[in-house]
């Protein structure tokens, strides 16, 4: 808000099963702002802080049901929910463990999304030490999808600067992804069941793919990523075993963008992310 030049957007934030009194004391603050407001995924409502009492009452609950709540983590079905219950004709994905750098980002990303032939936008995301986390995915990359140019130092030129063109490409990442709202009901939404939380962005991005829109990473809008900061990474044996699942999910449903992806040339490696010469 301190930064973005574009001004006619709403925030909506989805909170997920929040339980500390840090967290809701910040969205006091936050919704004084109009342009704020905060859905409660458990209970399916805006969460209320008009008024002392309310405001009391609606944290105290919230955080007991959030601490009652088993249901697994679903980044599809949040991302769903709260595309379902925003007024705007544009949705940006954010992560909330993103930064934003480049002020006029917004209008960037839009000035491509209006464009009826466009699918998703995405964004050039760094690591906390600059260096490059996300300029687009491959798919096929490892035998799934990856992220093109992963680790690409702060200012250094990547193969024909890569990094710094605007391009096509088959997907992107859902840390920072915009595109129409219209698309999203056009495919179906993010898939619930076979992409709980991983590929979700990739496959959202290749069924727009799939209608005959293009999708473009745009390195002109930049954000740090401390990625997996909010929820951690996957360490344990659940965790493991629902991404393979996912993985196996992916690759099964499809194949034909893992054997050849049309924006990422054949004599390519896809052992690494870095635009090296496949000598196999």
């Amino acid at each position: 808000m301190e930064l973005t030049t574009y001004k006619n957007y709403e925030i909506v934030v989805i909170e997920n099963n929040s339980d500390e009194k840090e967290t809701f004391d910040y969205y006091k603050e936050l919704v004084k702002n109009e342009k704020i407001k905060i859905l409660n995924f458990n209970k399916k409502t805006i969460l209320d802080f008009v008024g002392e009492n309310k405001l009391k009452n609606s944290v105290k609950e919230t955080a007991e049901i959030n601490k009652e709540s088993n249901k697994e983590f679903n980044y599809s079905e949040l991302i769903n929910f709260g595309v379902k219950n925003v007024n705007g004709d544009f949705i940006l994905q954010l992560n909330n463990d993103t930064k934003l750098l480049t002020p006029d980002w917004l209008e960037l990303m839009i000035g491509y999304a209006q464009n009826k032939e466009i699918g998703v936008v995405g964004a050039r995301l760094y690591y906390e030490d600059k260096t490059i986390q996300h300029a687009g995915i491959i798919v096929g990359l490892s035998g799934i999808a990856g992220n093109m140019l992963v680790n690409l130092p702060y200012g250094k030129h990547a193969y024909f600067g890569r990094e710094a063109a605007t391009r096509n490409v088959v997907a992107v990442t859902g840390a920072c992804l915009l595109c129409r709202k219209e698309l999203y009901e056009e495919v179906g939404f993010m898939d619930e069941d076979k992409f709980k939380v991983a590929f979700n962005d990739v496959d959202f991005c290749l069924k727009i793919l799939e209608k005959g829109y293009r999708n473009v990473y745009n390195p002109y809008s930049e954000l740090i990523h401390y990625e997996s900061k909010s929820r951690g990474y996957e360490y344990t044996k659940e965790q493991e075993e629902r991404f393979n699942k996912e993985s196996e999910n992916f690759k099964l449903k499809w194949k034909k963008y893992i054997d050849y992806d049309p924006y990422y040339n054949i004599n390519f490696s896809r052992k690494t992310c870095n635009y090296d010469i496949n000598i196999d």
